[in-house]
């Protein structure tokens, strides 16, 4: 595995495989369990992700960046690397909470990780971090930052169907293919539907997928301004978004089944 020192010999515009899912994963875990990283390491991480993204972005070329296919595309294969914790992992990182109480600490730790970013993305671009453009228009580290959004956002939507009893049928490409598209329409998955599987993987549903990630993109341009101000906008924004989209996945996930076996209510 080649270390730190090595990788900065590399020529600028060298793209390790993976290294997007890679550092994405990184900023995914600062959620609050295990151990959270401070702002320092955030911003450095999103700068690494933010250059990644330029090299991605370089290789799909202009008529695959502009649509936001390229967007879908890196995004979907981010999705199946999210650390997806089962029940029993998530009682254990929460004090043994179950049921509502888990789904609440559940969305605290992930508001709390969208929040951070926002305020790291927002100040980024308001200070106009070096990097060419993606997506025609938009600064490379608001890309970064609205796939590290939108990956909390699914990791959390996941965990939540685990909190709620509900178990999500496939291999692990097929559920986090299921999680994605059903974060892009901002409701649960409905695992009784035997076409589930097959809708998720089908073009309407990467074309909904495209469509929430350049919407999240577009929220998170409005965050460009002086630097206080980006970042606070930014902030702010992520945390509402946030919680809108736990309430909406939250009331979708009761009405398909109730709450595990001696679940708090």
């Amino acid at each position: 595995m080649a270390s730190e020192a090595d990788r900065s010999k590399e020529p600028p515009d060298r793209e390790r495989p993976d290294e997007v899912a890679e550092l994405v994963g990184k900023l995914v875990e600062q959620d609050g369990s295990p151990a959270e990283t401070d702002g320092a390491e955030r911003r450095r991480l999103l700068g690494r992700l933010s250059k990644a993204l330029v090299v991605s972005a370089r290789k799909a070329g202009t008529s695959g960046v502009g649509r936001g296919r390229w967007l879908a595309d890196v995004f979907m294969n981010i999705a199946p690397r999210l650390p997806i914790r089962d029940l029993a992992t998530l009682q254990e990182h929460h004090y043994g909470l179950t049921g509502e109480q888990l789904a609440d600490d559940l969305v605290r730790t992930a508001v709390k990780a969208t929040t951070a970013v926002g305020a790291v993305g927002g100040a980024l671009a308001a200070a106009e971090f070096a990097a060419p453009p993606l997506l025609l228009s938009a600064p490379a580290q608001l890309v970064a930052e609205t796939l590290v959004v939108a990956a909390i956002e699914v990791k959390l939507l996941a965990e939540l169907h685990e909190a709620y009893g509900i178990q999500v049928q496939g291999n692990g490409g097929q559920r986090a293919a299921q999680f994605a598209v059903a974060w892009s329409k901002q409701r649960g998955v409905d695992p009784l539907s035997p076409a589930t599987v097959t809708l998720a993987l089908g073009a309407a549903a990467k074309t909904s997928l495209r469509n929430r990630l350049m919407r999240t993109l577009g929220r998170h341009l409005t965050t460009l301004g002086p630097f206080l101000t980006g970042a606070v906008a930014g902030g702010t924004l992520n945390r509402v978004a946030t919680k809108r989209l736990a309430a909406a996945v939250r009331a979708d996930l009761r009405r398909q089944r109730a709450l595990p076996p001696g679940s708090s209510v």
